[in-house]
């Protein structure tokens, strides 16, 4: 099959090394900030905190965080250009729902007279929501849209990357708590050039199951 997708999609895969010599271009990162913005979520909830990791003082944050396990995805953490903690809100309330219903307004996609009437949609959240007030599964699954939209642009643009549930969350909860105001970062996504000479992944066939065990038309 022949379309831009399909080569995005076909050209992507998860780099083991980096270039700790190449920066990804302002510009560039401009364009994957703002789609990472636009990322859709249910009831557009936005329950997210995208934390880029840019500086030799937060690289340095993050390398240490594998003081305890996943060591193996420790390299990634000086050697990539940038590391982004993609972080969930554990306890999604009507408060925050509110930031998104005012900013509709202010949008004007929503009537002001008809604020109350907007957080009809804010009975999914509580659908979602347990007894103690815990929202991580759902909120924890829009992230996750981000990262995948997330994955698709950085295709797009050329820039290499690697998704991290090989991260020490509660080490990271320590290290970067202040930044992460009372959010939960459960993966980490590495982003910049891999290494031609060291990076094993690179030259490997792409491989996934055919269309017809995993896709079905009715």
């Amino acid at each position: 099959m022949t379309h831009p997708i399909i080569a995005d999609l076909e050209q992507r895969y998860t780099a083991k090394r980096y270039d700790a010599t190449k920066r990804i271009p302002q510009e560039q990162l401009d364009v994957l900030y703002e789609a990472m913005r636009l990322s859709a979520s249910s009831i557009n909830s936005q329950p997210w905190k995208f934390i880029v990791l840019d500086s030799d003082e937060a690289k340095q944050r993050m390398h240490d965080s594998f003081a305890n396990k996943f060591q193996f995805n420790q390299p990634h953490a000086k050697a990539a250009s940038q590391v982004i903690l993609f972080a969930y809100n554990p306890s999604y309330k009507r408060e925050d729902y509110a930031k998104v219903v005012d900013k509709g307004i202010e949008d004007k996609r929503t009537k002001p007279e008809e604020r109350e009437q907007a957080f009809a949609g804010f009975a999914f959240a509580e659908l979602n929501t347990d007894e103690n007030g815990d929202t991580s599964n759902w909120t924890k699954a829009q992230t996750y849209l981000a990262l995948g939209n997330t994955l698709h642009v950085l295709a797009r643009l050329g820039i290499d990357s690697t998704t991290m549930e090989g991260i020490d969350s509660e080490l990271i909860g320590e290290l970067f708590k202040e930044e992460l105001g009372g959010y939960v970062c459960e993966v980490a996504l590495a982003i910049g050039y891999h290494d031609q000479a060291d990076d094993y992944n690179k030259p490997l066939p792409k491989s996934r199951l055919a269309a017809e065990q995993v896709l079905q038309v009715l």
